[in-house]
């Protein structure tokens, strides 16, 4: 038996000079485009805080935003999940996440 992969990923049998499909095609899915990630200097700097602050405020070190500002990482998990949340309602998140008073 002699087997060839195909460029679109199907595998076939090679039988007298005809290739015999091994499984039947499978639907493709269209491709979707990517989640825009919020940018996190952008969201910073419209709720006008340092990289310290808005650091302070996330409960992250600084060297995180950092970080994801240069690109050298990016968020993922609960911090992607509340950097969406602060896109569209920074103030209610950072109330939320301000240390109660004594």
């Amino acid at each position: 038996m002699r087997l060839r992969l195909k460029a679109d990923g199907r595998i076939v049998e090679l039988r007298d000079g005809d290739e015999v499909p091994l499984a039947p095609a499978m639907p493709v899915a269209p491709k979707q485009a990517p989640i825009r990630e919020p940018e996190v200097r952008d969201l910073r700097r419209r709720a006008q805080l340092t990289q310290t602050e808005f650091a302070a405020r996330l409960g992250v070190p600084v060297e995180t935003i950092r970080n994801w500002e240069q690109g050298k990482r990016s968020p993922r998990g609960p911090a992607r999940a509340l950097l969406a949340v602060i896109a569209h309602a920074p103030d209610t998140v950072f109330a939320a996440l301000a240390p109660a008073d004594a």
